[in-house]
Protein backbone atom coordinates (compact mmCIF):
# COMPACT_ATOMS: atom_id res chain seq x y z
CA UNK A 1 0.00 0.00 0.00
CA UNK A 2 1.16 3.67 -0.91
CA UNK A 3 3.11 5.09 1.74
CA UNK A 4 3.07 9.01 0.62
CA UNK A 5 3.13 11.08 3.40
CA UNK A 6 3.65 14.95 4.23
CA UNK A 7 7.11 15.32 4.80
CA UNK A 8 8.94 17.54 7.05
CA UNK A 9 11.90 17.62 4.56
CA UNK A 10 10.70 20.95 3.64
CA UNK A 11 11.05 22.21 7.18
CA UNK A 12 13.22 25.57 7.73
CA UNK A 13 16.35 25.47 10.01
CA UNK A 14 18.09 27.62 11.99
CA UNK A 15 21.03 29.54 10.08
CA UNK A 16 19.17 28.28 6.91
CA UNK A 17 20.13 30.67 3.79
CA UNK A 18 16.98 32.22 2.98
CA UNK A 19 14.99 32.17 -0.44
CA UNK A 20 11.89 33.78 -0.62
CA UNK A 21 9.24 31.74 -1.70
CA UNK A 22 6.76 34.06 -4.27
CA UNK A 23 3.02 32.29 -3.80
CA UNK A 24 0.02 33.27 -5.15
CA UNK A 25 -3.46 32.18 -3.18
CA UNK A 26 -6.03 31.26 -5.47
CA UNK A 27 -9.75 30.60 -3.60
CA UNK A 28 -12.75 32.06 -4.32
CA UNK A 29 -12.99 32.43 -0.26
CA UNK A 30 -12.01 35.87 1.28
CA UNK A 31 -11.58 34.62 4.76
CA UNK A 32 -9.65 31.87 3.69
CA UNK A 33 -7.46 33.62 1.95
CA UNK A 34 -6.79 36.34 4.46
CA UNK A 35 -6.23 33.16 6.64
CA UNK A 36 -3.89 31.63 4.26
CA UNK A 37 -1.69 35.44 3.60
CA UNK A 38 -1.26 35.91 7.37
CA UNK A 39 -0.13 32.19 7.90
CA UNK A 40 2.52 32.60 4.97
CA UNK A 41 3.82 35.89 5.20
CA UNK A 42 4.67 35.73 8.87
CA UNK A 43 7.62 33.06 7.74
CA UNK A 44 10.87 34.34 6.98
CA UNK A 45 11.36 32.73 3.93
CA UNK A 46 7.43 33.18 1.58
CA UNK A 47 5.47 35.96 0.54
CA UNK A 48 1.96 36.22 -0.78
CA UNK A 49 2.61 38.17 -4.43
CA UNK A 50 -0.95 37.90 -5.31
CA UNK A 51 -4.33 36.86 -4.92
CA UNK A 52 -7.06 34.86 -6.86
CA UNK A 53 -11.15 33.98 -6.47
CA UNK A 54 -11.49 32.28 -9.72
CA UNK A 55 -9.11 29.58 -11.54
CA UNK A 56 -9.43 32.79 -14.90
CA UNK A 57 -7.91 35.74 -12.30
CA UNK A 58 -5.27 32.54 -11.22
CA UNK A 59 -3.76 32.30 -14.25
CA UNK A 60 -3.97 35.73 -15.17
CA UNK A 61 -2.19 36.86 -11.70
CA UNK A 62 0.25 33.75 -11.59
CA UNK A 63 1.48 35.00 -15.32
CA UNK A 64 1.99 38.25 -13.85
CA UNK A 65 3.68 37.96 -10.72
CA UNK A 66 5.55 34.89 -11.36
CA UNK A 67 4.91 32.92 -8.27
CA UNK A 68 7.14 29.73 -7.32
CA UNK A 69 3.39 28.23 -5.94
CA UNK A 70 0.18 28.83 -6.62
CA UNK A 71 -1.90 27.24 -3.92
CA UNK A 72 -4.65 26.36 -6.34
CA UNK A 73 -8.54 26.08 -4.71
CA UNK A 74 -10.31 23.13 -7.02
CA UNK A 75 -13.82 23.79 -6.23
CA UNK A 76 -14.39 28.12 -7.49
CA UNK A 77 -17.10 29.79 -9.84
CA UNK A 78 -16.10 30.02 -13.47
CA UNK A 79 -13.22 28.77 -14.62
CA UNK A 80 -12.48 26.09 -11.70
CA UNK A 81 -8.50 25.43 -10.41
CA UNK A 82 -8.72 22.24 -12.85
CA UNK A 83 -9.13 24.22 -15.42
CA UNK A 84 -6.92 26.61 -14.40
CA UNK A 85 -3.77 24.14 -13.56
CA UNK A 86 -4.45 22.76 -17.55
CA UNK A 87 -4.09 26.35 -19.15
CA UNK A 88 -0.87 27.30 -16.68
CA UNK A 89 0.75 24.00 -17.10
CA UNK A 90 -0.24 22.48 -20.22
CA UNK A 91 -0.02 25.79 -22.98
CA UNK A 92 3.44 26.91 -21.03
CA UNK A 93 5.79 24.21 -20.38
CA UNK A 94 8.46 26.83 -19.39
CA UNK A 95 6.12 28.21 -16.69
CA UNK A 96 8.05 28.04 -12.92
CA UNK A 97 5.32 28.04 -11.08
CA UNK A 98 4.49 24.45 -9.52
CA UNK A 99 1.00 24.30 -8.44
CA UNK A 100 -0.14 22.76 -4.89
CA UNK A 101 -4.07 21.97 -5.23
CA UNK A 102 -6.36 22.49 -1.78
CA UNK A 103 -8.66 19.72 -1.68
CA UNK A 104 -11.84 18.11 0.37
CA UNK A 105 -11.72 14.66 -1.14
CA UNK A 106 -15.09 14.11 -0.32
CA UNK A 107 -15.99 16.63 -2.93
CA UNK A 108 -13.64 16.60 -5.06
CA UNK A 109 -12.82 13.67 -6.79
CA UNK A 110 -11.89 15.03 -9.95
CA UNK A 111 -8.48 15.77 -8.04
CA UNK A 112 -6.67 13.22 -9.88
CA UNK A 113 -6.89 14.95 -13.39
CA UNK A 114 -4.82 17.92 -11.79
CA UNK A 115 -2.17 15.75 -10.99
CA UNK A 116 -2.78 14.63 -14.54
CA UNK A 117 -2.60 18.35 -15.52
CA UNK A 118 0.67 18.97 -13.79
CA UNK A 119 -0.02 19.84 -10.45
CA UNK A 120 2.54 19.23 -8.27
CA UNK A 121 0.16 17.35 -5.21
CA UNK A 122 -2.74 18.45 -3.32
CA UNK A 123 -3.29 18.69 0.79
CA UNK A 124 -6.29 18.87 2.85
CA UNK A 125 -7.80 22.26 3.69
CA UNK A 126 -8.01 21.13 7.33
CA UNK A 127 -4.26 20.27 7.36
CA UNK A 128 -2.40 21.51 10.35
CA UNK A 129 -0.93 25.28 9.97
CA UNK A 130 2.84 23.82 10.06
CA UNK A 131 2.03 20.97 7.57
CA UNK A 132 0.55 23.32 4.95
CA UNK A 133 3.92 25.43 5.66
CA UNK A 134 6.12 22.66 5.37
CA UNK A 135 3.89 21.71 1.90
CA UNK A 136 4.62 25.26 0.39
CA UNK A 137 8.45 23.97 1.14
CA UNK A 138 8.38 20.99 -0.30
CA UNK A 139 6.87 22.09 -3.57
CA UNK A 140 8.76 24.93 -4.28
CA UNK A 141 11.88 22.83 -3.65
CA UNK A 142 11.02 20.56 -6.73
CA UNK A 143 9.71 18.03 -4.76
CA UNK A 144 5.91 16.25 -5.29
CA UNK A 145 3.31 15.76 -2.27
CA UNK A 146 0.57 13.75 -1.67
CA UNK A 147 -1.59 14.42 1.33
CA UNK A 148 -1.44 10.71 3.01
CA UNK A 149 -4.84 10.55 4.31
CA UNK A 150 -6.69 10.22 1.00
CA UNK A 151 -3.48 9.00 -1.75
CA UNK A 152 -4.74 5.26 -0.80
CA UNK A 153 -8.40 6.22 -1.70
CA UNK A 154 -7.46 8.80 -4.46
CA UNK A 155 -5.14 5.90 -6.27
CA UNK A 156 -7.78 3.15 -5.88
CA UNK A 157 -10.58 4.92 -7.29
CA UNK A 158 -9.02 6.40 -10.28
CA UNK A 159 -5.81 4.32 -11.09
CA UNK A 160 -6.90 0.87 -10.84
CA UNK A 161 -5.87 -0.87 -13.82
CA UNK A 162 -5.35 -4.45 -14.99
CA UNK A 163 -1.75 -5.97 -14.66
CA UNK A 164 0.09 -6.16 -17.69
CA UNK A 165 -0.10 -9.08 -19.43
CA UNK A 166 3.15 -11.29 -20.04
CA UNK A 167 6.86 -10.30 -19.35
CA UNK A 168 6.89 -7.31 -21.48
CA UNK A 169 6.25 -3.87 -19.89
CA UNK A 170 3.20 -1.47 -21.23
CA UNK A 171 4.40 1.02 -24.30
CA UNK A 172 4.68 4.40 -21.89
CA UNK A 173 7.33 2.45 -19.63
CA UNK A 174 9.05 0.23 -22.24
CA UNK A 175 12.33 2.78 -22.55
CA UNK A 176 13.12 2.31 -18.86
CA UNK A 177 15.87 -0.02 -18.00
CA UNK A 178 14.94 -2.97 -15.52
CA UNK A 179 16.74 -0.75 -12.86
CA UNK A 180 14.48 1.88 -13.14
CA UNK A 181 11.73 0.03 -13.59
CA UNK A 182 12.48 -1.29 -10.02
CA UNK A 183 13.06 2.60 -8.36
CA UNK A 184 9.60 3.83 -10.20
CA UNK A 185 7.74 1.11 -8.62
CA UNK A 186 9.11 1.71 -5.40
CA UNK A 187 8.64 5.55 -5.93
CA UNK A 188 4.87 4.08 -6.43
CA UNK A 189 5.02 2.84 -3.37
CA UNK A 190 5.71 5.88 -1.74
CA UNK A 191 8.97 5.10 -0.62
CA UNK A 192 11.80 8.24 -0.36
CA UNK A 193 14.87 8.09 -2.06
CA UNK A 194 16.97 6.82 1.18
CA UNK A 195 13.79 4.07 1.64
CA UNK A 196 14.46 3.37 -1.96
CA UNK A 197 18.26 3.06 -1.81
CA UNK A 198 17.75 0.86 1.15
CA UNK A 199 15.60 -1.48 -0.51
CA UNK A 200 17.93 -1.66 -3.70
CA UNK A 201 21.14 -1.32 -2.21
CA UNK A 202 22.16 1.81 -3.77
CA UNK A 203 23.36 6.01 -2.74
CA UNK A 204 21.18 8.04 -2.41
CA UNK A 205 22.71 9.86 -5.56
CA UNK A 206 22.14 6.99 -7.11
CA UNK A 207 18.95 6.78 -6.76
CA UNK A 208 18.58 10.50 -7.81
CA UNK A 209 20.21 10.10 -11.07
CA UNK A 210 17.36 7.27 -11.99
CA UNK A 211 14.50 9.07 -11.01
CA UNK A 212 16.09 12.16 -13.02
CA UNK A 213 16.25 9.56 -15.91
CA UNK A 214 12.78 8.12 -15.44
CA UNK A 215 11.65 11.72 -15.52
CA UNK A 216 13.87 12.26 -18.33
CA UNK A 217 12.48 9.12 -20.44
CA UNK A 218 8.89 9.49 -19.46
CA UNK A 219 8.38 12.91 -20.05
CA UNK A 220 7.09 13.88 -17.08
CA UNK A 221 7.16 17.09 -14.90
CA UNK A 222 8.00 15.55 -11.40
CA UNK A 223 7.99 12.31 -9.87
CA UNK A 224 4.68 12.59 -9.01
CA UNK A 225 3.26 12.02 -12.62
CA UNK A 226 5.80 9.18 -12.54
CA UNK A 227 3.56 7.61 -10.06
CA UNK A 228 0.38 8.22 -11.57
CA UNK A 229 1.73 7.06 -14.85
CA UNK A 230 3.13 3.89 -12.80
CA UNK A 231 -0.33 3.00 -11.59
CA UNK A 232 -2.07 4.05 -15.17
CA UNK A 233 -0.09 1.42 -17.07
CA UNK A 234 -0.53 -1.17 -14.52
CA UNK A 235 3.18 -1.42 -13.16
CA UNK A 236 1.51 -0.79 -9.91
CA UNK A 237 -1.73 -2.54 -8.51
CA UNK A 238 -3.20 -0.28 -6.10
CA UNK A 239 -2.92 -1.77 -2.65
CA UNK A 240 0.23 -3.93 -3.59
CA UNK A 241 3.03 -4.39 -0.98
Amino acid sequence: MPRWRVSGEGDLAAGDDVTMIRVVLADDQVLVREGFRALIDREADMTVVGEASDGAEAVRVTRQCAPDVVLMDVRMPGVDGLEATRQLLGAHDDLAARVLILTTFDQDDYVYEALRAGASGFVLKDLRQAELVAAIRTVAAGDSLLAPSVTRRLIEQFCRRPAPSGSSLPPPLSGLTGREVDVLTLMARGLSNAEIGEELFLSASTVKTHVGRILTKLAVRDRLQAVVLAYESGLVEPGSQ
